[in-house]
């Protein structure tokens, strides 16, 4: 058998095509599915996607004497000013207004009450994160977005047992009552105590905050309190919520706003 020749033997033989991996088209695909299955339970949940994010409006947390201290007072608020305090402390603009407007509605009607915009703020901050509870937001003319109810108040542990007491009319729930709004009253208590603000005689709306806010401060300034003593003032807010944590809660965010202005 002849030996190759040396130009047969310096040439090399084609090299065979390679074969593509489909593994990184895979897992590319994978990894898409996966994003988007996170994604959709972070918006089904409510839940934040992590990233960068403002902070929020500090207060600081005040073990106060019960039935004894008074938080921090301040003034009534200036319109003019409203959107400048609202920036400052994370309050949405159309939520301060209410408040505001409410403490001056009820200025008028009990003046020996000394209601403050700055109570209302502390307890809106505690109950629903000033109508922001859930993913609502407030429309131009106080309407909610969408409802906020609270949990069946149905005896579970640390829940009161209330049974229904409106049929489900304001919380839709004809077994156990729920509380309703961003101030969240419970339906027995709205009805007693629910102003309609705009006065155009349509009937009061726990889901609106204009009519939120001043029926909370009408409920507060019931029985002749006075707020700016400090056996009024938790006498009011442990009406709202029989819990001396949940008075100091209020009581921190009061002071806090208060100072803030």
């Amino acid at each position: 058998m002849p030996s190759p020749s040396p130009l047969a033997a310096a040439v090399p033989p084609p090299p065979r095509p390679r074969r593509r991996s489909r593994v990184p088209k895979l897992l590319v695909i994978a990894l898409l599915l996966v994003g988007m299955v996170v994604a959709t339970y972070f918006v089904l949940m409510d839940i934040d996607l992590p990233g960068p994010k403002q902070p929020e409006f500090p207060v600081p947390e005040i073990n106060a004497e019960a039935r004894v201290a008074v938080p921090f007072q301040a003034p009534p608020v200036d319109m003019a000013a409203v959107p400048a305090m609202a920036r400052k402390m994370e309050i949405p603009e159309r939520v301060l207004m209410a408040y505001a407007r409410a403490e001056e509605r009820q200025r008028a009607a009990t003046p020996r009450c000394g209601i403050s915009w700055t109570l209302l703020a502390g307890i809106g901050r505690k109950e629903s994160r000033h109508a922001r509870f859930g993913g609502a937001t407030v429309e131009a003319d106080g309407k909610l977005s969408k409802p906020i109810i609270g949990i069946p108040l149905n005896g579970s542990q640390g829940v009161r047992a209330i049974k229904d007491t409106d049929g489900g009319e304001l919380d839709g729930d004809v077994t156990w009552d729920r509380a309703v709004g961003p101030m969240q009253f419970l339906p027995a208590t709205w009805k007693r105590w629910a102003v309609r603000a705009s006065g155009d005689g349509a009937p009061a709306d726990p889901q609106n905050i204009d009519d939120a806010a001043a029926s909370a401060a009408r409920y507060l300034c019931s029985g002749g309190r006075d707020l700016t003593s400090g056996r009024g003032w938790w006498a009011a807010v442990m009406a709202y919520n029989t819990s001396v944590d949940y008075a100091r809660e209020v009581f921190s965010g009061q002071d806090a706003y208060s100072k803030a202005v």
